[in-house]
């Protein structure tokens, strides 16, 4: 053979990338490969994967049983990747443990196929542009002056009412469904106990069955197969809580008094006489509505409360903002949508919320379709890739001393990045983002305007502590911590109490699901309460 035809063999193989390495990471042991290296759930992952960059550079990889995790830590590489070569890089992986659960019908981890784009279609003719969000906005109106009332009453319990707030605004959003103005409502109880679900599910290699596919075909009983039954209870209460509220809006159309929706509207755009939909149109819709609970209250209630540990951290920012409130909209009204462009720095604040605590630190996880090669490494098909978002936002590089709460940093002359990384990429972009921001805004600059947030006080001195993570799973927040909120003035709490006249409650949708049979299936299924499953 001559040295002509060795060499473009050479570079055929290349081409394939058969000669080419994976990006560098652990030495693996044989069969298992970097099962040792797996994130330990005592620590959050994001800590896990800055020891990779460290230790490896802004690429990394470690392989567990043949599964190859490709870990970024490189802005630009993320940008070429799930950006410039989002055809190939589109699309979530196949992981035997959320697909038992169900999750894989969400369109948020399903694969990128006909299927996720019709999904994808009926959210962005809802939501996916800023004047479709805009329709939304009296609920957010209606539901953040709630919130302040809820806080002025119960100033103890700030974290719940963030969680209640953000619930009120997707369930009625989506659904036209009221929630309970004071005490617990059963359809938020059971949807955030999804939740804490999702978070567990959607973590690459946490689950033996993604490792070992054969143990989902052993009964439930047999050794090593325990997790069927986790299985059968987290996919009882998924189901539940997509059909159920669904099932609420149909049963409110049917009797004309329903209030308008995500959910209405697509039934009454795409169904036959406004009424009926085909079940591939019904599973679609329900589905689609059934995450943005996940996507949509997840997003704004780590945000509003990494906004308040900033206001417990950086009393000056708080000083600034509400003096800018106080300047462009005076002291005897709440902000209003109308006043967000004449607030560079509260949008500042609204920005540094979504930055400081970005509530996927690790993003989701997007997978190689066709193995590609890559600055010199080759990506398999098949491959894990995972953005390292927290990195992005706090970059000092790119966000000068990330670990200040400095809404200033968006603003001339520095003009910092938007932390958009916290809404994904490419075309898996989240699509209710505009929702979410609108949100955020709403309820971050009226509690500005009428509430001052400090540091808890006890026995005359100021409560210190250090900010730490409330989970290691895929999904973060601020864990619980420490402070005061009150009233700026009785004026101001005076103009919170007119919220009660001004937007009297409607009272809550809750009994009309509690007498629902597949609401009460899922209780015996589980064979507990809601509020203690």
């Amino acid at each position: 053979m001559s040295d002509f035809a060795i060499a473009q063999g050479i570079i055929i193989l290349i081409g394939r990338g058969v000669l080419l390495p994976l990006p560098p990471g652990p030495k693996p042991i044989p069969i298992l490969g970097n099962i040792r290296d797996v994130p330990s759930p005592k620590v959050p992952e994001f800590e896990h994967w800055l020891t990779f960059k460290d230790k490896y550079g802004p690429i990394s990889s470690m392989t567990v049983l043949g599964k190859t995790q490709i870990i970024i830590h490189d802005k630009e590489a993320i940008i070429e990747l799930l950006e410039k070569s989002s055809l190939n890089t589109s699309s979530r992986p196949h992981m035997n443990f959320m697909s038992l659960c169900g999750y894989d019908r969400w369109p948020s981890v399903m694969p990128y196929n006909s299927r996720h784009r019709l999904y994808r279609k009926l959210i962005h003719q809802q939501l996916g542009t800023n004047l479709l969000s805009a329709q939304y906005t009296d609920i957010q109106d209606v539901e953040s002056k709630r919130f302040l009332l809820r806080v002025l009453m119960d100033p103890l319990h700030l974290f719940k009412h963030v969680k209640i707030e953000a619930a009120s605004i997707i369930l009625k959003l989506t659904y036209g469904y009221s929630t309970e103005l004071y005490k617990p409502d059963p359809l938020v109880e059971l949807i955030q106990q999804v939740l804490l679900h999702a978070s567990a599910v959607i973590m690459p290699f946490t689950w033996a069955v993604d490792s070992f596919p054969f143990l989902s075909y052993l009964p439930e009983w047999f050794p090593g197969a325990g997790f069927k039954r986790t299985v059968r209870e987290w996919r009882a209460l998924l189901d539940a809580s997509a059909e159920i509220p669904y099932n609420f809006t149909k049963e409110q159309m049917q009797k004309a008094s329903y209030q308008s929706s995500y959910t209405s509207k697509l039934i009454s755009t795409l169904g036959k006489d406004g009424r009926e939909v085909d079940e591939e149109t019904a599973d679609a819709i329900r589905w689609t509505a059934g995450m943005m609970f996940a996507a949509g209250a997840e997003t704004t209630v780590a945000a509003i409360q990494a906004f308040i540990l900033g206001m417990v951290l950086h009393p000056d920012v708080q000083q600034k903002a509400q003096e800018e409130i106080d300047k462009v909209v005076g002291p005897d009204r709440l902000p209003e949508a109308s006043d967000k462009e004449n607030l560079p720095y509260i949008s500042g604040v609204v920005k540094e919320a979504l930055r400081f605590f970005p509530v996927t630190p690790m993003g989701v996880v997007h997978e190689v379709s066709q193995e590609m090669i890559f600055r010199g490494y080759r990506l398999p098909k098949g491959a894990y890739i995972r953005p390292a978002v927290w990195w992005f936002l706090n970059d000092p590089k790119t966000y000068a001393n990330p670990s200040r709460y400095d809404p200033e940093r968006y603003l001339a002359p520095r003009n910092e990045p938007d932390p958009m990384d916290a809404f994904g990429y490419g075309r898996r972009i989240c699509t209710g983002r505009y929702v979410a921001q609108d949100s955020l805004f709403f309820t971050i600059s009226r509690t500005l305007a009428v509430f001052t947030i400090s540091k808890a006080v006890h026995e005359g001195k100021p409560v210190d502590f250090e900010p730490k993570h409330a989970t290691t799973g895929a999904l973060d927040h601020p864990q619980d911590f420490p402070y005061s909120i009150a009233p700026r003035s009785e004026k101001h709490a005076e103009m919170i109490r007119r919220v009660e006249a001004d937007h009297p409650w409607e009272g809550s949708s809750g009994g009309a699901i509690q007498g629902n049979a597949l609401f009460d299936k899922f209780k015996a299924d589980c064979e507990v309460g809601i509020g203690s499953y």
